[in-house]
């Protein structure tokens, strides 16, 4: 097992009988390395690559950078003798970018080495046995030269993806294509030596014309941002911590799709298919419920939206006979036809996290048909009186609640709304989070209700509590929910000093005139909403001392 499967083995706390599908065997990724050559155009940096053989076991037809696996000899003490490396590189990353320059030379002829002039480099480069058969280094030793290692870039980390029978574990380099030599294939595994824009070759792949697998798409998309060779190699040598990503597979309209971690279906796919089963669906519909685990189904209501995503997510938790339903969504006659249908006569509680009008109204119409009571917290003075809210029975924070075999503890999480409240299912580690977390977006804070500090204090306490994947009530699952939550808090702390900053380069002014600066970002038609956020970011350094308003005037006190 790999140090990203062990990591969710170990974090994950859902119990295993819980799961829907069995366990698995991975198949045990080997270590391989891949080298993307790079050269500069006029309209910025081209990538070399090649076309696999057609009976490749991995990747058939598909183009792809030079690389493979790694060999003893990759990491052996001649190796290093042989190498020029710098002092941040390990002895375990020289290992790999000697195994990328080997995979080089052995496929295509290119020779990333000192101890001699380019050309000369070049003409040896061309008259060396490149079979897998010789002794790449032995040849490297008998002609003085020493491998290049210290001008080629860790630039990413890919691990096949879990439902793969051949899965391998590669670091990709970045390094600049040595001068006068020319790519010559090796026209056994490697064919077609191609030089391409990553832009150009993206455009290729979406019109069916440039076969290529998910992780030369992604990183095709990383090499688009940049300009010259100079600055891919910069970036690569600067980062502090470098891309890693074993990705996910799922369906999406009925066809495998794959996701990395940075994208909104992965933390589903992880929690659902952990071992990497293709069975998931990531498609949003509102007609059927989509289990999660074998006593967690979530049922999206048909009111998607800016504001509300793909729909307001309801959670039903529980087996037969015994159920809990969470946010019964709006007043909609077919959504809560779809609750009532499974639920039957089993259903012993309702609860909301919030009274807002995608989330509460149809607690009602669930009761009027269930005679089960509504659990939550009310409404406060501040709250919008049309969507005024009294449950049945408040909830109190840290009261428990017992459905079946799990344990929901409720968690007071003031903010988005004073009387909001999220759910942890303590044995599984799931939060239930409502609106406090959102899956791709950030919650609205409406004053006077909302509340910025209260908020940053709510996501800070349920840093505390111990769950790895949050629920939320729009969007995907989402998986390591501190990291999450970390991100959060700096994304808001970050729109502060935008704020500040508006405050400060206007010399002060009114919300219409600070979200033009504090909010730039984001597209204008959302202002209105941005502006709520806003007017409490500045209540929260009013509070501070940090900002001041006269008359709806605002001014910055102090930075």
């Amino acid at each position: 097992m790999n140090d990203i499967d062990a990591r969710i083995h170990d974090v994950s706390m859902v119990r295993p009988h819980k799961r829907l599908h069995p366990s698995r065997q991975l198949p045990a990724p080997r270590p391989a390395a891949t080298i993307l050559l790079l050269r500069d155009a006029n309209d910025g940096p081209q990538v070399l690559m090649t076309r696999r053989s057609l009976t490749a076991s991995f990747a058939p037809g598909a183009y792809v950078f030079p690389g493979g696996a790694l060999d003893p000899q990759d990491s052996s003490p001649l190796a290093r003798q042989l190498s020029n490396a710098r002092p941040d590189q390990s002895d375990e990353i020289l290992g790999f970018a000697a195994a990328a320059v080997r995979e080089a030379f052995e496929e295509l002829g290119i020779l990333l080495a000192d101890g001699a002039e380019p050309g000369e480099i070049a003409r040896l480069a061309a008259q060396l046995d490149r079979s897998q058969q010789a002794d790449f280094f032995a040849q490297i030793a008998q002609h003085d030269l020493k491998l290049a290692l210290d001008q080629v870039m860790w630039f990413s980390h890919w691990i096949t993806d879990r439902d793969m029978p051949k899965r391998f574990d590669a670091r990709f380099f970045v390094a600049r294509m040595p001068e006068v030599q020319q790519p010559v294939a090796d026209e056994s595994e490697q064919f077609e030596p191609t030089w391409i824009a990553p832009a150009e070759g993206l455009a290729r792949h979406e019109r069916g014309e440039f076969n290529i697998i998910f992780p030369t798409v992604r990183t095709l998309r990383q090499l688009a941002r940049f300009g010259s060779v100079d600055e891919v190699l910069s970036h690569a040598r600067g980062q502090s911590r470098v891309w890693t990503s074993c990705p996910r597979a799922g369906l999406q309209r009925g066809k495998v799709a794959r996701f990395s971690e940075d994208e909104l279906p992965f933390g589903e796919l992880e929690l659902v298919t952990p071992d990497g089963q293709v069975e998931h669906s990531i498609d949003w519909q509102h007609e059927r419920w989509v289990p999660l685990l074998s006593h967690v189904q979530r049922l999206t209501a048909p009111n998607p939206g800016r504001m509300t995503g793909p729909g307001t997510n309801t959670y039903l938790i529980g087996e037969p006979g015994n159920w809990l339903v969470i946010d019964p969504g709006p007043a909609d006659e077919a959504h809560i036809e779809r609750i009532a249908a499974v639920v039957g006569d089993g259903l012993k509680t309702i609860v909301c996290t919030h009274a807002h009008p995608d989330h509460a109204p149809g607690a009602l119409l669930l009761k009027q048909r269930t005679g089960v009571p509504i659990l939550g917290r009310p409404t406060g003075p501040d709250f919008d009186p049309a969507w005024a809210f009294t449950p049945d029975r408040m909830l109190a924070d840290g009261e428990r609640l017992q459905i079946a075999d799990s344990t929901l503890r409720v968690l007071h999480t003031p903010g988005h709304t004073e009387h909001h409240v999220c759910l942890l299912l303590e044995e599984d580690g799931l939060l239930f989070s409502g609106d406090h977390i959102l899956s791709g977006s950030t919650t609205v804070i409406t004053p006077p209700d909302g509340n910025m500090l209260a908020y940053i204090e709510s996501l800070r306490r349920l840093a505390g509590e111990p769950f790895h994947f949050i629920l939320p009530a729009h969007g995907h699952v989402i998986t390591d929910g501190k990291r999450e939550i970390d991100r959060l808090i700096a994304h808001r702390f970050a729109r502060e000093a935008k704020v500040l900053a508006a405050l400060q380069h206007t010399g002060g002014g009114t919300l219409d005139e600070l979200v033009e600066f504090a909010y730039d970002d984001v597209d204008r038609i959302l202002y209105p909403v941005a502006k709520r956020s806003l007017l409490a970011h500045l209540l929260k350094l009013r509070d501070e001392g940090r900002a001041g308003d006269d008359g709806g005037r605002w001014m910055l006190l102090r930075a």
